[in-house]
This record gives C-alpha cells, structure tokens and sequence, in this order.
C-alpha cells in the first residue's frame, strides 16, 4: 500500500520522464507548458490509487495515468479556449501565451497522446479500458456543449445542471477509478463501485469549484473568482438562487446574467449579496458534502480489506477540504 504523497512522486517522476517530441516546437513547446501547471494530478493519482486498492501493481498503471493525465489537460486547454479564460493556475493560459490555433492543435495532439498512452495497458484489461475511455471522452464533450448551450437558454434546471456536470467533470474522475481497478485486477462489482464512486466525487468536485470560484482567494484559486458570473454562467448557486429567490431577487438575477457590463466588481458584488440573502453558500456545501458522503459509501461497498481503502478514504477528504 502507498501513501498519497508516495502515488503523487511516484506519478509526477513518470510524467517527468516522457520525452514529448521537440519538433514543430510550436505544437509541442504549448504540451510542455501546459502539463508543467502542475496541481495534485489527481485524476492519474486515482487510477493508480484504484489499482493499489485491488492489490494490483501500479508500475502496470503508470502510463494509463499519463493518458489519463494528458486526456485531462486537453480538456482544459479546449475549455480555456471557449471561455476565453486569461489564468489557469495563476499562469496564462495556452492560447494567450500563444494563440488560438496553435492551442486548438496542441489541444488535438494531447488528445492524441492520451490514446497512445492507453494503448499500454495490460492485453488482457485493454477491451474494457478502451471502452470505457472512449465511451468518457465522447461524455466530457457532449457535457462541454451542453455548458455552451445552456449560456443561451434561460430555462436550465438543477437537474439538468447536474447531468451536465456528470458528464463534463464527473465521469473521468469514474473512468480514473474504474481503469484503475481493471488494472489491479478488480472484478465486474468491485470495478463498477468505484466507477459510482468517481462519479459522485466528481459532481462533489465540480459543486465545489462551483463554490470556490464565488467565494475563493483569487490568488489560492489561480483564476479570477467571479468568473462564472462575470461570463453569465448557469452554475449551481446561480440556479439554487433562482429555486428559492423572491419574485424581485429573480428578476434582478435574471437580469443580471443576460448583459455584460463594464463593472465586473459590481455585477460580482451585487449577485454575491443576493446569494448571501439566500444562503446560498450553505445550500451550495450541503450538496457538495451529501455527494461525497455518496461516493465513500460507494467506497465502502467495495469487497476489500477496509484497511486497503484508507488511501481512497484520505484522498477523498483531502478533496473535500480543498480551497483551490
């Protein structure tokens, strides 16, 4: 068994180690750049940590974990792009450092790599885990367009909220953990606890930085807080506002979120004072805490040494206590 800490050195020294192509210098410069962000590699450090949970040997999982890895930063290059988003993690993001083009193809050839990566898993799991990755990759982008379509709809409910975050964020986190326990050698039960169990984590995750971007340090969050609003985006507290809001607070809402305006500070702040009226910060957390709670009784219900599970158990209150 490996500790958190010991799965993060043990993934960053691997990922450290692939030798990416020099050339055109333009399309790999930008891949370099955007894995050298940083963060928790959480995702990958699930995989491995789902493997480890079965008994399995992570050295076999290790460059599933970069796929998954590179599959992750694609998705965020991509998502930069059509928010327009100036930071990620405090750096510039890829099309502003260079341009739009160049990080549409690096974005691609991130995609790409991914697969290749994948492609190493053990023979005998590589039916299952491309299926699962693929079917995930086709997921996160029908969850990204539902994102854009519901900028221009006036109509979007919690629920349908959520289904879009499962399927933009939620599933591969579930697809990390779920390869991660193919690779270990998990039966069908035991692979598919921990697929519900990243799902869970991942609606938890996303209800999460749906809070931290209103409510966060900009400088621990590494990207400007108020964003969502700003852009007008149709996030949970936003639609938790409109469930419970008064017919005068709706309107404002509403009206608030279908103009731009040259004073982001007051936008921010005047929604920021409604949401405060309306709780909506503790209505936001009780969400977020009954997803987690969810997905360590998904935790809980995989057949295993319960000794085993306390990397997982660890990993997802470390999530839960996360301020960026």
């Amino acid at each position: 068994m490996y500790s958190i800490k010991a799965l993060q050195e043990i993934f960053s020294e691997s990922l450290s180690d692939q030798q990416f192509k020099q050339s055109p210098a333009e399309l790999y410069d930008p891949v370099r750049y955007i894995l050298s962000y940083g963060g928790k590699r959480l995702r990958p450090v699930f995989l491995l940590a789902g493997c480890d949970l079965f008994g399995g040997d992570i050295q076999a999982a290790l460059l599933p974990a970069i796929g998954i890895e590179l599959f992750h930063n694609f998705t965020l290059l991509h998502d930069d792009i059509m928010d327009q988003a100036p930071l990620r993690r405090g750096k510039s993001t890829v099309h502003q450092k260079w341009d739009t083009n160049i990080a549409i193809l690096s974005g691609d050839t991130l995609f790409a790599l991914a697969y290749q990566y994948l492609l190493e898993c053990e023979r005998e799991v590589l039916p299952e885990v491309m299926e699962v990755f693929t079917r995930t990759a086709i997921e996160v982008c029908e969850g990204q367009q539902w994102d854009m379509n519901f900028e221009n709809r006036s109509d979007v409910s919690i629920d349908q909220y959520l289904e879009m975050i499962r399927l933009k964020t939620a599933v591969l986190f579930a697809c990390s953990l779920k390869i991660g326990a193919l690779t270990g050698g998990a039966d069908d039960a035991g692979a598919r606890s921990l697929y519900d169990c990243g799902m869970n984590l991942g609606i938890a995750f996303q209800l999460q930085d749906d809070l931290l971007d209103v409510y966060s340090d900009e400088d621990i969050f590494g990207k400007k807080t108020g964003g969502d609003i700003v852009a007008n985006k149709k996030t949970f507290p936003y639609l938790k506002a409109l469930e419970t809001a008064s017919s005068s607070q709706h309107e404002r809402l509403i009206s608030l979120f279908q103009r731009q305006t040259d004073d982001d500070t007051a936008k921010v702040s005047e929604v920021k004072e409604i949401y405060s009226q309306l709780n909506i910060r503790e209505h936001t957390r009780d969400a977020m805490n009954d997803y987690y709670a969810r997905a360590l009784q998904n935790l809980e219900s995989v057949r295993v040494d319960d000794q085993r599970k306390g990397i997982l158990v660890s990993l997802i209150h470390e999530m839960k206590d996360r301020t960026y």
